[in-house]
């Protein structure tokens, strides 16, 4: 009977875990699958080579396209830029060749290619929240990105400029 009874608990168990994560918090605000609490830092965008195509050029993909030195986000399969030229400075090179597949959050696998890859059919992503990251954010690298509290935008630096999206 204990062999049935223990498996069964555990089963239920992990069938209620939400696929949520919280950074730096002990909640998670609504139907965020991950979320950050307010700070003074932001998100660094993965710096690319060359653009993802085919199938690792998911919709909604985020990123630091070095040849151009701009920041872009994939949209209804195009690759749409969210900045100016910016600056590489600050950025150091990652000399090790890439490993592994990356970090799903929210399923067991997803076509989509990336570092982190967030699948959910009804949570989204929560961008780390600055109060004025011009005024807050002491040294921003090229490709940071967050939500700015106070104009109530996506914040995105390239390295010499922030831009400011609604």
């Amino acid at each position: 009977m204990k062999k049935i009874i223990i498996p069964v608990f555990i089963f239920a168990g992990l069938t209620s875990l939400k696929s949520q994560v919280g950074m730096g918090k002990t909640s998670v605000n609504g139907d965020a699958i991950l979320d950050f609490p307010v700070s003074t830092t932001g998100i660094i965008l993965p710096a690319v080579e060359a653009l993802p195509t085919g199938a690792a050029a998911t919709n909604g993909t985020f990123l630091l396209d070095k040849t151009d030195l701009t920041i872009k986000m994939r949209s209804n399969d195009l690759w749409v830029p969210l900045s100016d030229a910016g600056n590489l400075t600050g950025i150091t090179a990652n000399t090790s060749p890439e490993t592994g597949g990356g970090v799903i959050i929210g399923a067991a696998s997803s076509p989509a290619q990336g570092v982190l890859v967030l699948e959910a059919a009804n949570k989204a992503l929560v961008l780390p929240k600055v109060n004025d990251p011009v005024a807050n954010m002491k040294s921003p690298v090229a490709g940071t990105m967050c939500y700015d509290t106070v104009s109530k935008t996506i914040a995105v630096f390239d390295g010499i400029n922030w831009s400011f999206w609604k």
